[in-house]
């Protein structure tokens, strides 16, 4: 059964990138609606309460290969190493995240990174998404 991704109760959970995700951003589903079959994820938005875990690698949506012919008259393909799938990282793990400050009642984890908070304080985005307001750092993840 090669559709069916494993799932291990101690290990990572395996999600499809509805867009670009960077490794260390909080996930959740794209979806929300109850019964959905888009089983897609997406980077976070601000103050969601349906974080899922932490991306563990960076994932892009593979653009659909065209099979134009090369010069050799062979088919093109995408042999990029950034596939569509990344794992998600939940539940009792200590793990480097990106994250910026939420309210009390949608805290996801616990700022384990040493000098704290102000210490992993970002200067600038990263790849275009963010602002100086978000952290690099390790956290506990519940």
């Amino acid at each position: 059964m090669t559709a069916v991704l494993p799932h291990y109760k101690q290990g990572a959970a395996s999600y499809q990138v509805s867009t670009l995700i960077f490794g260390g951003q909080l996930v959740e589903p794209t979806t929300q609606t109850a019964g959905t079959t888009d089983l897609t994820v997406k980077p976070a938005v601000a103050g969601s309460k349906f974080c899922l875990g932490v991306a563990g690698k960076d994932g892009n949506v593979l653009a659909a290969q065209t099979g134009a012919a090369n010069t050799y008259g062979q088919p093109q393909i995408d042999i990029s190493l950034l596939d569509d799938f990344v794992s998600v990282y939940y539940g009792g793990i200590d793990i480097w995240a990106w994250y910026s400050a939420g309210t009390f009642d949608q805290v996801v984890g616990r700022c384990t990174h040493p000098g704290g908070v102000a210490a992993g304080q970002l200067t600038q985005q990263i790849g275009g998404l963010g602002a100086a307001s978000f952290f690099l750092g390790r956290i506990r993840f519940f």
